[in-house]
């Protein structure tokens, strides 16, 4: 069967079961509850339907009542759990059937028996209903569930434990009034003891709600100091981080996402993430997740950069990450990333982001918004600062084409839904796009991709959804939504980007001008100026200072808009209180009313025919036409006060269903309000009895008092003195970071000296060992230039004595003086050499004792001239011989032939 013949078919039933509540009609609501639930249910309830919320408003009537069996009530609320698959769904359950009081109601009537398989269904179920849904104080039995989580949640039972704490976590967060409340309970304290041992939990999830519970219940507290506070803080992150990354699944990232921006709302948390030195790290890992297919996981972490990109610190640190290749992996992402650090390095994280804005996975459209938005946001930062880096650069040329693909695929025949979510997009584009513009360097890529017939035949398909959708024709829903709002947005962002390149692009100022004198730019200019958002506004009215000075701009047809949609809003605000009011009329009462009308109708008849009848048979009688007119002018006259009659008839009935529509929620409301007196009247007593007791504590605070006050001035004392040395300590504190950062620098600088040093050392003792081997030497050769100089003395001295001998050869041998003379003049010659010679060696010794880096290289030239002069001391030694073989007493041809 189709789903309309189920839904009658489920109405019907429960009408019967309502009647008559036996078993036989039990089964059969409940096979007819099972049957819906087998059916695709999504949207349900979203698609404004009368017969779907007339059958889940019985079946919720059904399930809050205590007599309607168990297993009944299990089945639809498994039909509950089903319908709430989307947040439009969930708002609709919680606000127009109240399906959290009603879960609530069966929890307690149940008795909060945690063993019961009902209970554990209603907990899940509300867990499911009450995520990022705000929950006022004042919903039913709101007080008896949050005891009895607290009281689930403290007996450690595991089967209820993870729903308890999820659905705590739900009605904690963001909400005062909840917070309040469990905060003035007496068992808080219990309650905070039990909390902070789940943190040493071996299951995530339970970590995730737990932390979740205190960030929302003691963030501004002592507790909630002490356990985010600068110690805890940096592991704090590294676990949430890592369950984001790691986590058990969906749900547990939604609540670590959720946990981690409801942290960055806290400035001094916010700060301590901007100096946690692995953020660029677990960034590139969450980012990482973008990869996945999966829309759920992929919304809640853009949720978080968006939230991250709030913080003025993180803005740039995103940047960096963002528009640079990935970093290397956390060690806790290492377990999962088989591929290498090589493969990380090489893909841009920002390559994810482009992905998700054209991707094809159902579901997928809120991502692609929210990727442009903090495509927007962190483009913004980066080409906002000083020097735009190549990287952005780099990315934003890899962006354009997929932004201008974007814009296109406008198709005019498909639905609203089509078209609106196109709109969006355009709107996101587009202003993606003026942010790109508003710096020299990345506008120049945009006008060089950019032309103008696409942004043309845009702004005319936007035109033609604009005119087909104008407010003055079709009733608008009055939401920001609604298709004319937002094509019209999405028209005037892409004038806007005309507007900024006009001047660059061919054509563009042509077609930029030619559309501002379009009739049909009316529409949505006139719905801009009139807006309640000032970004609009302003855009509108740069549109309209440019297109003023125009000859066929057509200005008095934009006055005429702009009056007929102030008119119109004006008399949807005195007309919607009238609409609310009368929208709920009673058919009984109508139709009482119309039986009425009719009724006078025929007595009017009636009354009619007998003056007819009596006006006939005195038509002989005289003044008969006079009497006729008056009779007519009478008749006029009741038929006028019949239809003033009609009107009040119809008015009373309207007033009558109001009155009852109103009765009943007087006793609704009068039900309520004695339920919750009587919750007060126990209130009050308990206060009474809390008052009698806290004074009798106060006559002995009293007296602590006074001593507290002396107290109190020395504790004001100290602390002026603490006051001062934490300033010291604050000064001490930046010259001690200021010292560290010079001490790791000198260190550095320290280990490289040393290095140097140590193989400086070596080079040394090197150079030493040759200088010692090169000083021995040296010592060797003067002793033997010492024993040469010492046989020299005793030659001359032997040559002395011998010139005494050769007096009698002198006359033989004056022949020979001559040449013996200049023998001995070149002996002189060489001897003096030898002597310049043996000086330069001791000056070249000393150095080589100074220069020891060039004593290699004298090595060998020192040889050589060693040699040399060992050379000229061997002539030295024959010629000496000759001279003393002369002195022997030889013949001259003895001497001719030794010479």
């Amino acid at each position: 069967m189709d789903m309309t013949t189920c839904l009658k078919s489920l109405l019907l039933a429960s009408q019967q079961y309502r009647d008559s509540r036996t078993d036989q009609h039990a089964a059969q609501l409940q096979r007819q509850v099972e049957e819906i639930s087998g059916l695709q249910c999504d949207q349900l309830l979203s698609s404004g339907q009368v017969l779907p919320r007339e059958c889940v408003s019985g079946l919720v009537e059904l399930a809050g009542n205590p007599n309607t069996s168990p297993t009944l009530t299990s089945a639809i609320v498994s039909l509950l759990a089903q319908l709430a698959c989307d947040r439009p769904s969930r708002e609709i359950l919680h606000s127009s059937y109240n399906v959290t009081s009603t879960l609530a109601a069966i929890i307690h009537c149940r008795g909060g028996a945690a063993g019961d398989s009902l209970v554990l269904q209603c907990l899940q179920v509300l867990q499911k209903l009450t995520y990022n849904m705000r929950i006022i104080q004042s919903t039913n039995y709101i007080h008896e569930l949050v005891t009895f989580l607290m009281s689930s949640i403290q007996s450690h039972n595991e089967d209820v434990l993870l729903p308890c704490l999820g659905l705590m976590a739900n009605l904690c967060r963001d909400n005062h009034s909840v917070q309040t409340h469990v905060k003035s309970l007496d068992n808080v304290k219990q309650f905070y003891r039990t909390l902070i041992n789940f943190l040493a939990h071996n299951s995530l999830t339970v970590v995730v709600f737990t932390l979740s519970i205190l960030a929302s219940l003691t963030m501004n507290e002592k507790v909630g100091e002490k356990l985010f506070d600068a110690k805890n803080i940096h592991q704090t992150f590294q676990l949430v981080f890592n369950i984001i990354v790691n986590g058990d699944g969906t749900l547990t990232r939604k609540y670590a996402v959720d946990l981690l921006v409801d942290l960055l709302k806290n400035p001094k948390i916010a700060d301590y993430l901007t100096r946690y030195r692995h953020f660029s790290a677990c960034v590139s890992q969450v980012l990482g997740l973008l990869h996945s297919k999966d829309p759920d996981s992929a919304a809640k972490v853009l949720e978080l950069l968006l939230a991250m990109c709030s913080v003025s610190g993180l803005r740039s640190l995103l940047c960096h990450v963002v528009f640079r290749p990935a970093g290397p992996k956390l060690a806790a992402g290492g377990r999962q990333q088989g591929a290498g650090l090589d493969a990380g390095r090489k893909a841009e994280c920002g390559l994810a982001l482009v992905q998700w804005l054209s991707s094809p996975v159902e579901g997928a459209e809120a991502c692609s918004l929210q990727a442009l938005q903090l495509l927007e946001e962190l483009l913004q930062e980066s080409l906002g600062a000083d020097g735009v880096s190549e990287c952005a650069l780099s990315f934003v040329e890899m962006l354009l084409p997929v932004l201008l693909e974007l814009l296109t695929g406008l198709d005019l025949s498909r639905g609203d839904g089509h078209l609106s979510r196109h709109c969006q997009r355009v709107t996101h584009v587009t202003s993606l796009l003026l942010v790109l513009c508003a710096e020299d360097s990345s506008r120049c890529l945009v006008s060089h991709q950019v032309s103008a017939q696409p942004c043309l035949a845009l702004v005319e398909s936007l035109l033609s959804c604009c005119h087909g959708n104008s407010p003055v024709t079709h009733l608008p829903s009055g939401s920001d939504n609604d298709l004319s709002q937002v094509s019209a947005e999405a028209l005037l962002k892409t004038l806007e980007l005309m507007s900024k390149l006009r001047r660059q692009v061919e054509d563009m100022e042509t077609s930029f001008y030619r559309m501002l004198q379009d009739q049909r730019i009316v529409t949505p200019l006139s719905l801009a100026l009139t807006s309640h958002r000032t970004d609009q506004v302003q855009t509108g009215l740069a549109l309209l200072f440019e297109a003023t000075p125009l000859p066929d701009f057509p200005s008095l047809v934009l006055g005429e808009s702009i009056a007929a949609n102030n008119a119109y809003r004006q008399r949807e605000a005195e007309l919607s209180p009238r609409r609310v009011a009368g929208q709920d009329v009673l058919p009984p009462r109508t139709n009482g009313s119309t039986l009425d009308s009719s009724h006078a109708s025929r007595s009017l008849n009636s009354l009619a025919e007998k003056m007819q009848t009596g006006l006939e048979e005195q038509m002989k009688e005289p003044r008969v036409s006079d009497i006729i007119e008056v009779y007519e002018q009478k008749l006029a006259a009741s038929a006028s006060k019949e239809s003033r009659l009609q009107d009040v008839l119809e008015a009373k009935a309207l007033a009558l269903s109001q009155a009852d529509r109103l009765m009943a929620q007087y006793r609704f409301l009068r039900a309520q309000a004695e339920a919750e007196a009587r919750q007060l009247a126990g209130l009050l007593k308990e206060a009474e009895r809390r008052r009698e007791e806290l004074q009798g504590e106060l006559s002995s605070q009293v007296l602590e008092v006074e001593r507290s006050r002396a107290d109190m001035e020395e504790l004001l004392q100290h602390n002026a003195r603490l006051q001062r040395d934490s300033e010291e300590h604050q000064a001490l504190k930046g010259a001690y970071n200021a010292l560290l950062s010079r001490f790791t620098e000198t260190e550095r600088l320290l280990k490289e000296l040393q290095t140097a040093h140590a193989a400086l050392s070596r080079q040394t003792d090197a150079l030493r060992k040759n200088h010692e081997a090169l000083q021995q030497q040296q010592d060797r050769l003067e002793e033997v230039l010492q024993g040469r100089e010492a046989e020299i003395q005793t030659l001359h001295s032997d040559l002395q004595t011998k010139n005494t001998d050769i007096s009698g050869l002198q006359a033989e041998l004056r022949a020979e003086e001559a040449r013996w003379k200049e023998k001995d003049r070149e002996r002189r010659e060489l001897e003096q050499q030898l002597r310049k010679d043996l000086s330069k060696t001791e000056q070249a010794r000393k150095d080589a004792s100074i220069k020891a880096s060039s004593l290699e290289l004298q090595k060998s030239q020192l040889e050589t001239k060693l040699k040399q002069r060992d050379d000229e001391l061997n002539k030295h030694s024959a010629m000496i011989a000759m001279i003393h073989s002369l002195s022997s007493g030889k013949t001259k041809s003895d001497v001719n032939l030794s010479l």
